[in-house]
């Protein structure tokens, strides 16, 4: 049961349209996913973060080959959270040393991910159940999800496509000035009805003399919630004080790196909506913690994601087995990798996941090969 051999492949798909937000764009669709294999011929998926920089993916492929696979050969593959916090505590000096705990932390979690598939491939059970464990009969394979990366441009085409396509709730991004950002939350609105869930995500990109102006512009409109408002790394008393002033309810966690960033957050009392994501930090299993730790102090655990369908799958199972609270989110914007992978069909808002053993989810290698750039 010791892990034998652990690859990567490098894809990037073309896209019509760049992918805007406030701090810019994604010009083509990236994606590293990486198999771990074990000595009994388990197997199981993963995938690495790597939307930011553009030139990224490659990087964090080598990392996996050069820094992690020597440390994986031999290595015990049936407890995922051990071997994620031992790999974090041999790499974390060199991380620091170079100035990249992030993607250090990114190919962490792919691996992660990939263990807890192997894992439950090998139980003959779907990820979401072994991760409910004793608590399964509070679990359910049902997750309501929201469609997300919604404009700048053509926000109410695409909430009613996506609407069409079984969407009962659509994030929109912010932070492209007011009467941008007004007119897309009336266009919205208009499209789906004062009823329908609609969230803001401004990437981070107001300070907070202008964050609670920005949002009180936005508030007649009724946004469930206001994403990243301010940069991850403001103060925790620059949180408070927007939160305390502001009267919407903040999202954040894409951005925060360890538990202790996590714990100072959902401490401090200002997040309403928690956001880890898998392929950033701690993987599936500090992503559950994160979760557990939100439910005690109050907040809604809604794992962040836009990117391909390994990452996807892994965030909705995760989310499946914590019960049917919050949302998870699934990008609406065109995304091979995403929909060549794992492309989840809501019904009335809910997708349901199948029951296929682990994941559910196995790469066509070949069908995804004219996006191949690197396989390590």
């Amino acid at each position: 049961m010791t892990i034998r051999k652990v690859e990567a492949w490098v894809f990037r798909a073309p896209i019509a349209k760049p992918v805007k937000t406030s701090f810019g764009s994604l010009t083509n669709r990236p994606a590293v996913f990486i198999r771990v294999s074990a000595g009994d011929g388990a197997w199981g998926w993963g995938e690495v973060f790597c939307n930011f920089p553009q030139v990224g993916a490659e990087h964090r492929a080598r990392l996996l080959d050069n820094m992690f696979a020597p440390l994986l050969a031999g290595a015990p593959s049936d407890d995922p959270p051990a071997l994620r916090r031992k790999l974090e505590a041999q790499t974390r000096l060199v991380a620091i040393q170079c100035g990249e705990p992030g993607p250090f932390a990114q190919v962490i979690s792919a691996i992660d991910q990939a263990l807890w598939d192997l894992a439950a491939r090998r139980a003959g059970v779907p990820l979401w159940k072994l991760l409910a464990g004793t608590d399964a009969n509070a679990a359910s394979p049902r997750v309501r999800v929201y469609a997300s990366g919604l404009g700048p441009d053509r926000v109410a085409d695409m909430a009613l496509s996506k609407r069409l396509q079984g969407h009962t709730a659509f994030k929109f991004k912010v932070g492209f000035g007011t009467q941008r950002d007004q007119a897309n939350f009336s266009a919205i609105r208009e499209a789906v009805g004062d009823d329908a869930a609609v969230m803001v995500d401004a990437n981070q990109a107001w300070t907070l003399q202008d964050a609670a102006q920005r949002i009180a512009e936005l508030a007649p409109f009724k946004p469930l919630w206001v994403e990243e408002p301010l940069a991850a790394d403001e103060s925790t008393t620059a949180w408070q004080l927007l939160a305390g002033e502001c009267g919407i309810p903040l999202a954040a966690g894409e951005n925060l790196r360890g538990m202790h960033e996590f714990e100072t957050a959902l401490h401090a009392g200002y997040l309403g909506f928690v956001q880890p994501d898998v392929a950033k930090w701690g993987g599936i299993s500090a992503c559950r913690d994160v979760a557990l730790l939100a439910a005690r102090q109050g907040a809604v655990f809604c794992p962040h994601w836009l990117g391909g369908g390994i990452g996807l799958a892994a965030s909705l199972h995760l989310r499946a087995a914590l019960g049917p609270q919050g949302y998870a989110e699934v990008d609406a914007n065109p995304n091979p990798l995403r929909e060549e992978v794992f492309e989840p069909a809501p019904v009335n808002g809910w997708v349901t996941l199948g029951n296929e053993p682990g994941l559910g989810v196995e790469p066509d290698l070949l069908r995804l090969a004219p996006y191949l750039t690197a396989h390590a």
